[in-house]
């Protein structure tokens, strides 16, 4: 890299010039003299005095002149790469983006920007969440910053790659990389830096599932699996897999499906599914209640009051759901 050669370029510039104050030294020159010498033939600036020195000290020259233009031509050779490569750019742009994850909390760190890791960040973007990518791949890197994301370079199964993306602080970690070993380890490594953090781990085999769990996932997604289901969906019941992809969808214009956390002082929690007007007034769809223990409430009852920790998921129009939550505070 540009680095190398300018680090290894300056010690050996470093090591001739310390090579020819020794040396001039040994030929009778002061140390001033040792310097002068030194300065104007590694500089190649030239000089008068050579008709008064030595042979072996002109032969000595001779020496320290080629290895010091060799040095400094391949030190030189490396600051041009630095900025016809853009490393000098990189670089800037790696600490910009370490910057402005020292400021993120509550984010979500993605682990893998290939096929699915640019389509979940394509998701994430739309719902405006906050996230930062960790990938090994320069050029994946590139272009995530291009787009423009946060997206640190690095090897999310080191510790300290995940410290830097703000794991302690993060909510949620999703690990979508190709190799089901690698994100069992970084399943692991982040539990162990954060146990409060919610882990979605991709899995390619079945059987890495357990695996995934015991390491301390908190869901597993299976792609291929998920594919397979809607493939024969589409064959056995098409109009209920349109209706499916209908309510997940997220380019859809203007309709989502949304769920909205009810904590202890929510202005939701007492009331009832009829007392909303969800569907007169707001023209959305109560789907479900998923309840504090888990349970899964289709199509609740207009009756229904909801519950502290309960979660409403609902059906409609961005903006009908934006109107209920700015009346209801949620």
């Amino acid at each position: 890299s540009p680095f190398d050669r300018i680090r290894q370029g300056a010690l050996v510039l470093v090591a001739v010039v310390i090579v020819a104050l020794i040396g001039y030294r040994i030929a009778g020159f002061d140390w001033i003299g040792a310097l002068w010498m030194t300065v104007i033939t590694v500089s190649s600036v030239g000089y008068g005095e050579h008709s008064q020195l030595h042979p072996g000290v002109q032969l000595f020259t001779v020496v320290i002149i080629v290895f010091g233009m060799s040095a400094t031509a391949y030190t030189l050779g490396g600051l041009v790469q630095l900025m016809l490569e853009g490393e000098f750019e990189r670089m800037l742009g790696t600490r910009r983006v370490n910057r402005e994850i020292e400021n993120l909390e509550n984010h979500v760190i993605i682990c893998g920007f290939g096929r699915i890791g640019q389509l979940l960040t394509a998701d994430l973007m739309h719902d405006r969440q906050k996230f930062v990518i960790i990938e090994r791949d320069p050029e994946l890197v590139a272009e995530a910053r291009q787009r423009p994301y946060l997206c640190l370079q690095g090897d999310a199964t080191e510790d300290e790659i995940l410290k830097i993306a703000g794991i302690e602080r993060a909510r949620a970690l999703v690990t979508a990389l190709p190799s089901d070993a690698a994100n069992v380890f970084i399943t692991l490594t982040a539990r162990n830096l954060n146990p409060e953090v919610l882990v979605i781990a991709r899995a390619e085999q079945e059987s890495t599932g357990n695996k995934l769990r015991q390491a301390g996932a908190n869901k597993i997604v299976m792609p291929a699996a998920i594919g397979a289901h809607r493939m024969a969906r589409l064959i056995t019941r098409p109009s209920t897999a349109d209706m499916m992809e209908l309510v997940t969808e997220t380019n859809l214009p203007g309709f989502e499906l949304d769920e909205i956390p009810l904590p202890e002082n929510a202005k939701l929690v007492g009331v009832s599914v009829r007392a909303t007007e969800a569907r007169r007034k707001h023209g959305l769809l109560v789907v479900a209640v998923k309840q504090a223990g888990g349970e899964m409430l289709f199509n609740p009852d207009a009756d229904y009051k909801f519950r502290i920790q309960d979660t409403v998921i609902l059906m409609g129009r961005s903006e009908d759901i934006l109107r209920f939550r700015s009346e209801f505070s949620v």
